[in-house]
């Protein structure tokens, strides 16, 4: 597990056993009295009051006062905010109670600003310990004070509120990708997500291998053929009082890439792929925020949970899976198996007669050698839609890129034997699986957001933690609560 949950409050004045207060500073205007420090004394420490740049101030006695860059008063946004919290969290250190006064700063509206600073705060805080047997370098925030005047309180405490529903979210989804396969596997994973369903208010349904074959789930029986393994199916559904709209997520969750018979490269990306179930991840940790954040929307979530291993019994190149929708797809590689899993869910998701669906799988080495490790890569078939999804990422500051869902190249799939390939060649592997999973989402609203890029973080960055990032999360929860058809 990550840490010990962090109590979050909101007081009048920084109360007593602080060991750290954050003291926003902008890089023009008068310096707060309380840092006592001149600008020029801040500047002769290399501290401008830019965005991300923190300066601690020891003290004797007392806490420590750690100047925090806003950059342009005038400028503040939400994500300023959250990037601020989260330099301020780091920049304590190894102090466990810290207070500021960021989220009653003039220019963001209250409740947006107590969610940032929160957000920015616990996420910044997570460490994952794992199974280490030293847990010195846990998490250390324990209480986490936002100082606000009587005028912003009540919103900032809202936000706050739900600021640390979502960034537990994100924890949990990093919890489950940064857990070991042999800790973690498609049984396993059913398992957690019906504990958290009963926890959420969710109805959940699970789906075995027989299940899967008599369903004609083709793509998931065939991925994890190879495996000892048996695959998960795993359906939540949160449904509301007269819902505004059926929204459907549906997450790829390979618990363990091998690359099948197309065997990965023995390097470090081969050790990473026990992220790549990080789409699933997302959907489950979405679900169970639901009914707390009081969604209108009905919300339906399917995790598609397998291995891909190479044995004796795997799906070979040349083989023809067969998928729910009845489509065919002559397989060319192995390792471009989590299109296969996911064209069964989105399948499922259209017979739901959902008006949206969204789809999220560290899917292509292609978006991420595109766009590198802090943007994820969205496809779609709908602009209107993926404007939405483009907005929810703007608001969380989980970047997205829009690539083209470019129709001519759909040739490249075309196969002699079956409706298609599953690859399209060595140029444009972001577009053509997207093609190839357009395959099965027919005329209903469809974003495929592929984030194999930010799955993880090689460091500690902002509001980042290293390992695996829970990237997606909160996109998917911002959509949801403000789903309307």
């Amino acid at each position: 597990m990550s840490a010990t949950p962090v109590s979050v409050e909101i007081v009048k004045s920084v109360p007593r056993g602080a060991e750290a207060i954050g003291i926003p500073v902008a890089t023009t205007g008068p310096v707060p009295r309380q840092l006592g420090l001149s600008r020029a004394a801040l500047a002769a420490n290399g501290f401008e009051g830019k965005p991300g740049q923190v300066l601690v101030v020891p003290s004797a006695a007392g806490p420590a006062l750690i100047a925090v860059g806003i950059g342009d008063a005038a400028e503040l946004t939400a994500n300023g905010l959250r990037s601020a919290a989260a330099a301020l969290v780091r920049a304590a250190g190894k102090r466990t109670t810290v207070a500021t006064t960021l989220a009653d700063l003039e220019g963001v509206d209250s409740k947006t600003a107590g969610q940032a600073v929160v957000e920015g705060a616990l996420l910044a805080a997570y460490k994952y310990i794992g199974l280490k047997t030293d847990t010195s370098g846990a998490a250390s925030l324990v209480r986490f004070s936002l100082v606000a005047g009587d005028k912003r309180a009540p919103g900032i405490r809202a936000g706050a509120d739900r600021g640390v529903v979502t960034a537990q979210a994100v924890h949990l989804a990093r919890d489950l990708a940064n857990t070991p396969p042999a800790h973690l596997t498609a049984r396993m994973m059913a398992e957690r997500a019906v504990g958290i369903a009963a926890e959420s208010g969710l109805a959940v349904e699970v789906f075995d291998r027989d299940k899967l074959t008599a369903m004609g789930c083709g793509g998931m029986v065939g991925v994890n053929q190879g495996s000892v393994e048996p695959p998960r199916m795993v359906k939540l559904t949160y449904t509301p009082r007269n819902p505004t709209g059926h929204l459907v997520l549906v997450g790829k969750g390979v618990m363990y890439d091998s690359g099948g018979i197309s065997l990965k490269p023995s390097d470090a990306s081969h050790v990473k792929m026990k992220m790549d179930m990080s789409g699933a991840a997302a959907v489950l940790a979405t679900m169970g925020t639901l009914k707390v954040l009081k969604c209108k929307a009905q919300v339906t979530g399917y995790l598609m949970c397998t291995d891909n291993m190479p044995s004796g019994s795997a799906f070979k190149l040349g083989d023809v899976l067969t998928f729910r929708n009845g489509k065919t797809a002559e397989i060319h590689n192995t390792d471009a198996e989590g299109r296969l899993v996911l064209a069964d869910g989105l399948s499922l998701a259209v017979e739901d007669g959902a008006d949206a669906i969204v789809d999220i799988a560290t899917l292509t080495g292609a978006a991420m050698a595109a766009l590198g490790p802090k943007i994820a890569a969205v496809l779609g078939n709908d602009q209107g839609w993926i404007d939405t999804v483009k907005a929810s990422s703007a608001r969380t500051d989980e970047s997205l890129w829009q690539l083209p869902l470019a129709r001519e190249y759909r040739k490249l799939l075309d196969s002699q034997v079956a409706d298609m390939k599953n690859i399209g060649g060595p140029l444009a592997g972001a577009i053509t699986a997207s093609l190839f999973l357009s395959e099965f989402v027919g005329t209903t609203k469809w974003a495929h957001l592929d984030i194999a890029g930010p799955m993880d973080s090689d460091s500690d960055d902002g509001w980042l933690s290293r390992g695996a990032t829970g990237f997606g999360t909160r996109i998917l929860i911002d959509l949801a609560t403000s789903f309307v058809r």
